[in-house]
């Protein structure tokens, strides 16, 4: 079944409660860019949609039959351009880890608005990572932890921006807020973010966070402080 009109952005949805499912296909709907063009309800299905469509995202519940960190993971693999959000009910920091160490672009939770969900879609669309907003702090706490239990302190030297944007993401602001706080246009931010991946050789702004977080305090420009 195909929800909404021809559409730029084909999406997916996994998630074996049908009702549900059907709801978040309405919300996506309202853009007149996107079209839901597979709906699952298992890990295994996960999987075998993109053997059948070319989907630009793919929307999937962790609570389904099969496991589906594993399923993402694959994904990631045969399609790398495909990106994934999660959408689900868990807390668990562990879980939201998991999730976004398989290659999840996006962990929201369920009972967030449908604007949030729009958002997470849009952030994965342009490359970055995007967590619900009240349990970002919680996810990146644990997600350092497990770096610094496999990793030693990086040695970086940032410059005084590059610290204050750093900082702002610690708290979980996205591009979009961080150019508000520092007065600067989001193109810009863009551009620092690029810089802060290549130095802090991370692979997106979830990895910049989790880098950052290893640097000393002498990594840092005092002039930021």
């Amino acid at each position: 079944m195909q929800y909404g009109s021809a559409a730029r952005v084909s999406i997916a949805i996994v998630d074996d409660h049908p009702l549900l499912a059907e709801g978040i296909a309405t919300v996506l709907a309202r853009r007149e860019n996107y079209a839901v063009v597979e709906m699952g309800a298992s890990a295994t299905d996960i999987v075998a949609i993109l053997g059948r469509s070319a989907c630009d995202i793919l929307i999937v519940d962790l609570n389904m039959p099969g496991d589906v960190f594993a399923a993402i993971a694959e994904l990631r693999e045969i399609a790398p351009d495909c990106r994934v959000v999660v959408f689900t009910a868990s807390t668990e920091t562990e879980h939201a880890a998991k999730a976004l160490g398989a290659g999840a672009a996006g962990y929201v939770l369920k009972g967030s608005s449908a604007g949030e969900l729009l958002d997470a879609v849009e952030a994965a669309l342009r490359g970055e990572v995007y967590i619900t907003p009240s349990f970002a702090a919680k996810v990146i706490g644990a997600l350092h932890n497990k770096a610094v239990e496999k990793q030693t302190p990086l040695s970086t030297k940032l410059s005084v921006r590059e610290e204050q944007i750093v900082r702002l993401l610690l708290c979980g602001k996205q591009n979009r807020e961080i150019a508000h706080c520092l007065d600067l246009s989001e193109k810009t931010v863009k551009s620092y973010m690029t810089n802060l991946m290549t130095k802090l050789r991370a692979r997106n702004r979830l990895e910049v966070v989790i880098a950052a977080q290893k640097l000393r305090p002498a990594d840092f420009s005092s002039a930021g402080r």
